[in-house]
């Protein structure tokens, strides 16, 4: 049975990883409607796994691109792939300085609080809502807008908000192309899911048994497959400014968990 749960949390995972409803806020929804529980710990490691196969997802995807970076990087090049990775390591410091300095508040967030994920699932929508009327351009990243891009990064640790809508809405509001947009919001989010996976498992006290590494394996599977689907359809959603309609989405899910937890 957990192992059905677990696939189900995968598919969440894979399709709301990308699309902009927040997948940390309908891991949280699901798990309540599933009860699956397996200690704060152990869940905390269970939702950094499918984050991680989501990221896995976005290596796939985008593994041109990356593997220009990574020449680039190698050779020491000062090229338009080498100031992108510049772009991508400033962007992570927001977040980075955030689940630092606040982890043990921010795991907190994280228990199943149905009210505070449906009131930032309304935060999500309205953000949605205004990006999806700005005027797409052809302006480009630059260091400042990609700090402040990270800073939309670092909001979006709390469930309930989309980091995938927040950081392409915020990209899109500062002028930014929608396609770069949607590219360096799916690429900048993997040092921090790689990062903080190494930390808990190096740093943090987990106790696997068989059932729990079952259900890791069976959930990363899931959340990667469709992980590949979703990002690929945002891409086509981002460039035809489709946004509003998650905004409504969100709006309704936000209203739904508050009411009836209320």
């Amino acid at each position: 049975m957990e192992i059905f749960k677990s696939i189900l949390l995968g598919l969440v995972q894979g399709l709301t990883e990308f699309l902009p409803i927040s997948s940390s806020g309908h891991l949280e929804i699901f798990k309540v409607l599933l009860v699956y529980e397996t200690g704060l710990s152990n869940n905390i490691l269970f939702t950094l796994i499918l984050h991680l196969a989501t990221s896995f997802s976005v290596i796939v995807v985008f593994w041109k691109d990356l593997k220009k970076i990574l020449i680039s990087t190698i050779n020491l090049k000062k090229d338009e792939n080498s100031y992108f990775l510049k772009l991508i390591i400033i962007s992570i410091i927001p977040a980075g300085i955030v689940g630092f300095l606040f982890e043990e508040k921010i795991s907190n967030f994280f228990d199943g609080n149905l009210v505070f994920v449906g009131s930032m699932l309304i935060f999500t929508s309205i953000i949605l809502f205004i990006s999806d009327f700005k005027a797409n351009t052809t302006n480009k990243l630059n260091y400042p807008k990609s700090f402040l891009v990270g800073l939309s990064q670092a909001l979006a640790i709390l469930p309930g908000i989309s980091r995938s809508g927040l950081t392409i809405c915020s990209s899109v509001i500062l002028g930014i192309n929608r396609e770069l947009a949607a590219k360096f919001s799916f690429i900048m989010v993997l040092p921090l899911i790689f990062g903080s996976f190494l930390k808990i498992m190096i740093f943090d006290e987990i106790i696997f048994n068989q059932e729990i590494l079952s259900s890791y394996f069976f959930g990363f599977i899931s959340a990667f497959i469709s992980g590949i689907f979703a990002c690929k359809w945002m891409i086509v959603i981002v460039k035809k400014s489709k946004l509003k309609y998650f905004s409504i989405y969100c709006l309704t899910v936000g209203l739904i968990c508050i009411f009836f937890y209320l």
